[in-house]
């Protein structure tokens, strides 16, 4: 009895050894069948900020959205200098994020590659302010006033001064900079600012302010894209497919959860933002975020009409050097749904 006893034992032994054994065999074959995750490296086009197509890598980072899509991403971002676009030229970045004016003004010169694969600003990014009780209460009181603008003369102004039917030497334009105080020190009358940011600083100083956005005057205008290159988009579909669908689920994530959201954006911006100066900047930019063609179509969506009216925009104020197929500046094919 002694020795079946043993020989159970011994049965009961194997056996188990055949089961860990068997489990660790299938567990290592599944591990093995799991694809390696898509490598993907995202630079935002400027320093860390409420910006919407910012904000939408950074939750999509945070709650898992990109590894639910099969991706591991890097988010850097780009100290404002334009490198951005050279680090993705160069195959360094994956995507970026870019104004869709600039987009089309670096496809004809210097001739970059670029591609808007979402458009997140249905509206362009900036706007002209006036304090309040200046006087200047529409586009047809810059008669006889100082315009300010950033660097050279933008399209938009010229189209906003003709729609009022004013002739462009009835104002006097100023290179103002970056700084509004221009503005509230008397230095102009009005003042060119990026809607998601400056006019919040100029409130929190004391100052109400009339605002002027081009697109409320029939100038066809758009705002920031995610954008790639042609290469890729040739080359990585499925990863761009999956990028695309992280970020929108991002944006819509903080859409549904904002406090969440601006908590999140401040791991990136680190402690000494203003989390209430970042709140006004992704509602602001909410604000654009929906048009007539996302409603129909969905988010990010573009088209070639939307695409060809501000080439023809920039064409007509110079401010596009050559005629650029629209076409090709543009896809929707890793938008989710398609």
């Amino acid at each position: 009895m002694y020795s079946d006893f043993v020989n159970r034992c011994r049965r009961n032994e194997l056996q188990t050894r055949f089961t860990v054994l068997l489990i660790t065999l299938l567990l290592t074959a599944c591990r093995a069948a799991e694809p390696e995750p898509m490598t993907l490296t995202f630079m935002a086009g400027f320093r860390p900020q409420a910006n919407l197509p910012f904000v939408g890598a950074y939750v999509a980072q945070e709650k898992g959205f990109f590894a639910d899509e099969g991706l591991q991403v890097s988010i850097q971002h780009s100290a404002g200098g334009g490198e951005h676009l050279q680090l993705l030229a160069a195959g360094e970045v994956h995507v970026t994020t870019q104004d869709a004016a600039i987009l089309l003004q670096r496809r004809a010169d210097p001739g970059l590659p670029l591609v808007s694969i979402g458009l997140i600003g249905q509206r362009g990014q900036q706007a002209y302010v006036a304090l309040a009780g200046s006087g200047i209460e529409s586009p047809a009181d810059w008669r006889g006033r100082t315009v300010g603008f950033k660097g050279t003369p933008p399209p938009d102004v010229f189209a906003i001064i003709e729609a009022a039917g004013l002739d462009p030497g009835e104002v006097e334009l100023v290179n103002v900079g970056f700084d509004p105080r221009v503005l509230t020190e008397g230095l102009v009358d009005v003042y060119p600012v990026f809607k998601s940011n400056e006019p919040n600083l100029i409130r929190s100083w004391g100052y109400e302010l009339t605002l002027w956005d081009a697109a409320d005057y029939g100038v066809p205008t758009l705002g920031l894209a995610y954008v790639t290159t042609e290469a890729l988009v040739e080359k990585e579909p499925e990863m761009l497919r999956a990028f695309m669908a992280a970020v929108l689920r991002g944006i819509d994530y903080a859409r549904d959860n904002p406090e969440e959201a601006v908590r999140i954006v401040l791991q990136y911006t680190g402690e000494g933002a203003d989390p209430e100066h970042m709140r006004f900047m992704m509602d602001a930019e909410f604000a654009d975020y929906d048009s007539a063609v996302t409603e129909q179509n969905g988010p990010g969506w573009q088209t070639a009409e939307q695409w060809q009216a501000l080439a023809e925009m920039l064409l007509e104020y110079q401010a596009l050097s050559s005629a650029v197929d629209v076409r090709e500046a543009f896809t929707n094919a890793f938008l989710p749904g398609r």
